[in-house]
Formats: structure tokens, sequence, C-alpha cells
């Protein structure tokens, strides 16, 4: 660990520090996060590019008075170890350790937390208007990246700010990147501030014409001026139209240029300002460079090369996307469609074998699944693959735009159930409970990779919405038939018969299910073990079968209580009439569950 990073024990150390001390503790952050993500994996490329601007930040605001708010927070990795937590940072992601994101329970510097794009520009102006309200002074900076943009929560966010308040800092963390390179409009609106054509002719030509009446000094001190005028030569004119005086693009790595900004910014009686910075996702680490997606997060790396181990297993994800291209193969109304996910969600595999049927909209879930509601009515059958916990913010769109219309859209939930280091806020336990309710949706969840190519065979043939969850992570590692089969929709798989308990393991919960039969056998109990595939419909016939035969039934689920498939069970057994107690377990932790009492929360 770098000298100077051993002083900093707060903001206020920083500010001690002198320009240059601040250049060298740059790299000093930059080999701690190099070396120590290397252990613990993380967000690496993210945090790299906004070393200097964080130092920035911190040099010139004074937090947790003041608040600073990062879109997602990923790339808050700096921001902890400046405010207190270098001694937890070889903790971060572990268990017991520090957050991948922004916790407000963690520390008062983070005054805001968060986990999914677009919320950093709604909170800010909360906080802002709260301040002005309360007669306050202090200052709200909200650092989003131009990927953000995308998300239609930002947009609502600008068109209210200028009306809501006189004081607020956005900084406009411009990259090119969220996870994958980022697509649409908003992408190419941002890149055309910085490589205008017009702009671009002239600078070539004057730089011609000046070099030859006064030299290559002249040129320089011309270049200066250029990039001094740059944004009152284009400014950004959508966000002067939204009421935010546009400052930039500047180097976002530009230290002394970084503070001196800042501090212009602080004392700007303007109104709500947008300050465009252009920084590189994975500065300093070429490895990083070279893989933007691999290092947007990625497990453990060596910290020389990059080299990550090989994953050896192939992921749910993987085998979605490639049973997807083959099916897709045979069936020309196949479409794919990710939210800025395409290496999440592995429709980056799908991608070279259908470019022409693949659709990355960017962080905008509520479009993507109403673009798929729309292209269904014309007789597609859209996959819609998105993180069970990023599906949330489109339940609208697939209850008015898909189900209500009865249209064959499958939602391909990603990272159901825990999902591992990442924390709460991705991890998927809501899906079953919010999709449900749902009139006409198909609900399912496989066992292992073999029944993932089976369902998704089947959702095909589905006239309606239909969704299949299934986990992060690796597969089961069971042999996959050559040509899934279409399964009879709402039929459960009695994988042992059994006459004193019916054990229901949901998805992959079925190995759990398994063990606790071998467990119950031991002692003399006959247990059967089902593999109910369908959430909804349930098979009732089956458990009006086990209904009559058995003494109580035990479901597993990764999935909160309320609402889950345990409660499914309940509410279907109640209505044939059937008294059997029922047992929901839930699993809390990776690799450890509980019990729960039917009749408690």
């Amino acid at each position: 660990m770098g000298t100077l990073l051993e002083t900093i024990h707060s903001p206020v150390d920083l500010k001690r520090l002198s320009v240059a001390q601040m250049v060298d503790l740059a790299e000093e952050i930059r080999e701690c996060l190099i070396q120590t993500l290397s252990r613990t994996g993380g967000h690496l490329g993210p945090n790299l590019g906004v070393v200097e601007l964080t130092i920035a930040l911190h040099t010139v605001f004074d937090t947790p008075t003041d608040r600073i708010l990062f879109d997602v927070s990923h790339q808050a990795y700096v921001h902890k170890i400046l405010t207190g937590r270098l001694d937890r940072f070889g903790t971060i992601r572990q268990p017991g350790g520090l957050n991948g994101f922004m916790l407000r329970s963690e520390s008062d510097h983070d005054c805001y937390g968060a986990g999914h794009a677009g919320t950093a520009l709604s909170a800010a102006l909360g906080m802002a208007v709260a301040r002005d309200l309360a007669g306050g002074k202090e200052n709200v900076i909200a650092v989003a990246g131009d990927a953000a943009f995308t998300n239609g929560i930002s947009f609502e966010a600008l068109n209210n700010i200028a009306q809501q308040t006189r004081r607020l800092i956005v900084v406009l963390n411009d990259n090119e990147w969220s996870i994958d390179r980022n697509v649409g409009a908003i992408a190419g609106y941002f890149h055309r501030i910085v490589t205008n054509e017009h702009y671009n002719r002239l600078h070539s030509s004057a730089k011609r014409i000046v070099e030859k009446i006064g030299g290559k000094t002249a040129v320089e001190v011309i270049r200066r001026a250029e990039e001094a005028a740059k944004s009152m030569l284009w400014p950004s004119i959508l966000f002067e139209e939204f009421g935010l005086q546009y400052f930039g693009p500047i180097d976002g790595h530009n230290l002394p240029l970084l503070v001196e900004t800042f501090k212009f910014l602080k004392t700007s009686d303007q109104g709500p300002v947008l300050l465009h910075v252009l920084t590189q996702k994975g500065r300093g680490f070429q490895p990083a460079i070279d893989g933007q997606k691999k290092f947007h997060g990625l497990g453990p790396y060596d910290p020389e090369t990059g080299v990550t181990k090989p994953a050896g297993v192939p992921t749910y994800s993987e085998v979605f996307a490639n049973t997807l291209a083959r099916i897709a193969n045979n069936d020309a109304r196949v479409v794919a469609i990710t939210a800025a996910m395409p290496n999440g969600t592995g429709l980056d595999l799908f991608r070279p074998h259908h470019p022409n049927r693949y659709f990355d909209v960017g962080i905008a879930e509520e479009h993507a699944v109403i673009f798929a509601a729309g292209m269904a009515t014309r007789g597609y059958r859209p996959f819609c693959a998105i993180y069970s916990t990023f599906l949330q913010r489109a339940f609208d769109p697939i209850v008015h735009d898909v189900a209500l219309q009865k249209l064959p859209v499958v939602f391909c939930m990603d990272r159901a159930g825990l999902s591992g280091d990442d924390g709460p806020t991705h991890h998927g336990l809501f899906d079953i409970s919010y999709l449900r309710g749902v009139p006409d949706m198909v609900l399912m969840a496989p066992k292992d990779e073999d029944e993932l190519a089976d369902m998704m065979k089947t959702a095909l043939q589905i006239d309606g919405p239909s969704a299949i969850r299934y986990p992060r992570g690796a597969v089961a590692g069971v042999s996959c038939k050559v040509d899934p089969q279409v399964l009879t929709v709402g039929k459960a798989e009695v994988l042992s018969d059994g006459s004193d308990v019916a054990i229901l393991g949901l998805g992959p919960m079925v190995s759990m299910a398994q063990e606790l039969a071998e467990k119950l056998k031991r002692d003399g109990v006959s247990a059967a073990v089902i593999n109910p595939r369908f959430i909804k419909p349930l098979d009732r016939e089956m458990l009006e079968l086990y209904a009559r035969r058995v003494g109580a039934f035990v479901t597993f689920e990764d999935h909160v209580k309320m609402g889950g498939f345990g409660s499914a069970v309940i509410e279907a057994l109640q209505e044939i009439g059937s008294a059997a107690p029922v047992v929901p377990t839930v699993l809390l932790s990776m690799g450890r569950s509980i019990a729960c009492d039917p009749n408690t929360d």
C-alpha cells in the first residue's frame, strides 16, 4: 500500500495534500484497487476510471455535510477508500464485509443507497429541495454515467430540476460504456458533442493555416484556446433546454482542472449545472482497458496479467443464450431483447448468430417490455432477457402492455434467487410474488440446464405471456438432449414417490429436497420428492393426489416467503379443501436455509 494512501483516514486528510501529492495518491489508489480486487473480485474498470474525479470531489466538497451521490454506485469504491474504510477495503463484497455499492447504514458519507441505474438525479433533486425548504447551505452533487441517461427516470428528473431548485450539480461521467458499449441516440449525442465533424474540419484547416504563418508554437497556442472555447462553440443544447447550465467536456483525469472546476461550480449562482467529464474506464490497467466488458465486474484475477481462472462449467446465462440461438435457427419469429446487459444475460453469445434479431435497448427495462409487446403484435416471439431484480421496474408494462393483451412475450429472468456478492439490490427474491398474480402468466423454474432448454421450447408454444426464472452461476452439470422437448403446461415431475411427506423443491432447490428425503429415509420416513416445474399454473392433480396420501407438505424455494411458491401451494390446497399442513422453507443466505412457520411472517 502506498505511503500517501495510508495517511488518508477521512476527506479532511485529503484536503491537506498538494495537487502533486494528489496525483501520486491517484496512482496509489489505482494500485490498491488492482491488487485488492484481484483477490475479492468486483467492479474494477468503473472505479479505475473515476479515481481523479472522486479525489477532486472530496477535495472541494465536505462530506457528510455535502451530499455526493453515485448513480448505481458500483463506482463508489474510491469514495469508500477516501471516507475512512481503507482498513476494511479488503472485505468488499465478502460476507460481513463492505457492500459493493453505497449503503447508508455503512457510513454517514454514503448519503444514498443504490444498486440500480437512473436513481441519482431524482434522489439528488429530492435532497436539494429538502435543503432549500430547511434553509440549508450544503451542496448536492449527483455523479451519473452516460449510460444512466438512457434510463427514463433520469429524464424524468431532468424535466424537474430547473423548476425545483437553483443549486444542484450534476456530473456526467462519460466513458462510452455501462457494461457493454452504450447504445442508442443518447450515446450518439454525447459522442457528437466531443467529435463534431464540422469542428474537426475547422480544426484541421486552421492548423494548416496557422502552422504556415506562425509555426508549431502558434499551433499549440491555438489548440489550447480551441479546447478552452469548445464548450462555447458546441454547447450541449439538450441540457440547456432542460434548464441546466452546461460546462465541458473536460478531461476527467486532469486533477488540477477538476479541482478548479468544482471550486467554481461550488460558488456558482447560475442555477443548476451539469459538468461533462470524459474518463477512461479501466485507466491504469491495460487488461481492463482492453477488456471493458470483462473488467466491469468480475471475480478474482491475476493482478499482473488480468487473467481469470477458466470457469469450466457453463453458466445458466450461457446455456440460455446458446439454446436460444439454436431455437432461432429453426424459428424466424424468435428475437432476443436485453436492457444493456448482453454480457450478463449471455446474449452476447446469441448476437453473432442472429445480429438482425438481437436488440439492446439500453438501461430501459420498461421500454424493453413494451418494445417486445409491439413486436409480439406482429407475429414475433420476443425473449426478453432481464435480471429478476431489474424486471421489477417493468411491472406496469408486464401487466398493461403484455398480459392484458395476452401477447406471447417470454421473460427470461436471470439472477433469480440470491445473486452472490452483489448484495440485496441484486437478489431476485420477489419475482414469484410480483408475477404470480398477473392474469394468463405462465411461470416456470427449471431444476437444471436441460429443463431450462425444455422450458424455452415450451414457451414458444404458449399463446400468451410466460416467464422462466433461473439462478446466477454454474449449471447443475447434467447432459442435455439434442432437441429440447415441449413440456405439458402445469404438469409437475415426480422424482421419487413417498407416503409420509411430499417435498417440493422449486428449480435448483430440488437438490435440497432430495437431501432432506434421504435424511428422512434414514429415520424411517417415506418422502416423495417433486419437481414442480410450474409455479403457475400449479399441478393441482398432483397436489390432490398427495394431499390424500401424506401427512404434510414441505416446499423449498429461493425467494421471500410472502407471496412465493410455498404460499401458492397453501392457497391451492385450501381451494381444493385439503387440511394438509405445509411447511414453506426459503433460502435466506448462500448455503443456508430456514424452515418457516406458515402462519407467521
